[in-house]
């Protein structure tokens, strides 16, 4: 019994520690998938890109021009008002009555000036007939005279009351939008109360922009013409999107900014919407030229390192990185000058984490990008 328990536990061959797994053989990396368009040529203008601000052609900044109680404020701030509009209402009581004062001053004077006429009349009758003397005529002509200088006062006085009186009514001198008011009845308004409100212009407006002397240089080498006409201008919103209609360029400055080294230009839009607002920061697109053929790629596609720019493409079922020199932008796509020649896949869309090199599975773009 003894020899069988012994045999029972008798140790086998000794295991030693698990083995680790041999990976030494690994299976190739799975392919990337990644979307594609191909490099193709299109008809493009040269363009070029700004960056400028809206302005309104007409801004008014309404003030009071005489100081007296505020009693009614007539419009609806932010709204469209049309030219002559009534805005604010100042209390007239106190302007009534100097026209008043001023009217009987001069009706007082007119009185006085007709009897000065007599009396002149008078003095030179009695003077011809050798019955009144030199002196008298003098004194009459000298009261005549006085009479019609004091007329002209008068006239002054009561035409200045008049405009101060009219200044009760503060109207718009411009159709446009109207913004908000600085100040609400029951207030005193004067002179240096400021600003009461602001009225902007709608339709045009201009987008102002500076050009640098370079890019009027680059048009001169090439030969082509600096002058506006011919030269369409676009607007792009911050959030990329394009204004709908297109603009003219009506006045390049003819000084150049020692500060920036750039040229102010200016163009004009329609805007019967009111959807370009004054102060607005866009992008401006301007375009001239007839249409060359140019090879055209999506922003997308472009990656940037410490080397500079460059794409990456499929090649041979790999990425293949491609440095690229750019020509400008057309619309949402980039003018590409050296780099690539046509009929290549360029990746745009599952760029992330791919090197050139790496196996990649190519299908079309989800969405058109140039």
């Amino acid at each position: 019994m003894r020899d069988f328990l012994r045999a029972a536990v008798r140790p086998g061959p000794a295991r030693g520690p698990p083995q680790p797994i041999n990976l030494q053989h690994d299976a190739p990396a799975a392919a990337a998938s990644v979307g594609v368009i191909v490099a193709e040529r299109k008809p493009v203008k040269r363009t070029i890109d700004l960056v400028g601000r809206i302005e309104a052609i007409e801004r008014v900044e309404v003030r009071a021009r005489i100081t007296g109680y505020l009693e009614k404020v007539s419009f609806q701030e932010g709204a469209l008002v049309k030219a002559g509009a009534p805005l604010y209402s100042i209390e007239k009581g106190l302007f009534e009555a100097a026209v008043d004062q001023a009217q009987g001053v001069l009706n007082k004077d007119k009185a006085a000036k007709t009897l000065s006429e007599v009396q002149l009349q008078r003095a030179e009758e009695l003077l011809a007939k050798q019955a009144g003397t030199q002196v008298a005529r003098d004194q009459a002509l000298a009261a005549d005279q006085a009479a019609a200088g004091a007329l002209l006062v008068d006239e002054a006085n009561l035409k200045t009351a008049q405009i101060n009186l009219d200044y009760t009514e503060i109207t718009s001198p411009i159709a446009g939008k109207i913004g908000k008011t600085n100040i609400t009845k029951g207030n005193v308004v004067s002179p240096q109360t400021g600003i009461l409100t602001t009225i902007v212009s709608q339709d045009p407006v201009y987008v102002s922009f500076p050009v640098s002397v370079r890019e009027f240089l680059a048009a001169q080498k090439e030969g082509r013409d600096v002058d506006v006409v011919g030269i369409k201008a676009y607007v792009f919103f911050s959030d990329g999107t394009a204004y709908s209609q297109p603009g003219k360029i009506n006045f390049v400055n003819v000084i150049v900014d020692r500060g920036t080294d750039t040229i102010l230009a200016r163009a004009s839009f329609p805007n019967p919407d009111g959807v370009l607002v004054d102060g607005q920061l866009v992008r401006v697109g301007l375009e001239s030229g007839s249409a060359q053929e140019r090879l055209l790629i999506p922003q997308a596609a472009l990656i940037s390192d410490q080397e500079g720019i460059y794409v990456l493409i499929v090649e041979d079922g790999k990425a293949a990185v491609r440095r690229v020199k750019l020509g400008g932008t057309s619309g949402t796509g980039v003018i590409v000058e050296e780099g690539l020649t046509g009929g290549e896949q360029v990746i745009v869309e599952g760029i992330q984490g791919i090197r050139g090199g790496s196996p990649v599975h190519a299908q079309p773009a989800s969405t058109s990008r140039s």
